[in-house]
């Protein structure tokens, strides 16, 4: 039920220490109820259940927060707008750009934007090697998106010197604390905690060397 919900958003919320208004809330609920119809019919998501969406969709989402940096985010491979959506709605301060190469996907986060008056977020139909926003942004966030080495690549042009990548990953990153790339600083590896969800989660941070310039 819509109650149900909306108690174990507000508990999981508390478990991580956020504090959402009662209108972000009702967006993080009425964004998964959008999911949750355009599912039925395009496949955006392997999860069905709207009572599963809260955990493995809007808090694994949010557990990336703390995290963020600056003012401008891009979301790689955003798919259904995860991470960038819940995000958004959580710092309606920022603005997103949301990217991906899969039609459908895109139009989705389209009806999100309009059906939720989400002004902070933009979504970009393109690869992830072609995306080229107006200048580069602080943060890049990636959710199972291409192994890191690649990820890096795609990220490097896009993201501002010193500025910042978040790569949320499962259980298999300790070769990550090791990873040396050209162009970035030694990665941290930080382990998430998302209420109700008993899998392994982690997240990459990797950040861009502050002496490199931007074409």
């Amino acid at each position: 039920m819509a109650q149900d919900r909306a108690s174990r958003l507000q508990a999981g919320l508390s478990a991580m220490g956020m504090a959402l208004t009662e209108q972000q809330r009702c967006r993080l609920l009425a964004y998964i109820d959008l999911l949750h119809r355009w599912n039925r019919s395009y496949n955006l998501t392997a999860v069905r259940d709207k009572d599963a969406m809260i955990a493995k969709h809007l808090l694994d989402s949010l557990a990336l927060s703390r995290w963020v940096e600056g003012t401008s985010v891009l979301d790689m491979g955003t798919g259904a707008g995860l991470p960038g959506i819940p995000l958004a709605i959580a710092m309606p301060e920022r603005h997103f750009l949301l990217v991906d190469s899969v039609g459908k996907k895109i139009r989705f986060v389209n009806h999100v934007r309009r059906s939720l008056a989400l002004d902070n977020i933009e979504p970009l139909h393109t690869r992830l090697e072609s995306v080229l926003p107006l200048s580069p942004v602080d943060t890049v966030t990636a959710r199972a998106v291409a192994d890191l080495p690649q990820l890096a690549a795609w990220a490097c042009p896009v993201l501002k010197p010193g500025g910042v990548l978040l790569a949320a990953r499962g259980r298999d990153v300790h070769h990550c604390r090791s990873l040396a790339l050209d162009g970035w600083l030694e990665p941290e590896v930080q382990e998430l905690a998302v209420p109700d969800l008993p899998a392994a989660r982690h997240l990459v941070i990797m950040r861009r060397s502050s002496d490199v310039r931007t074409k």
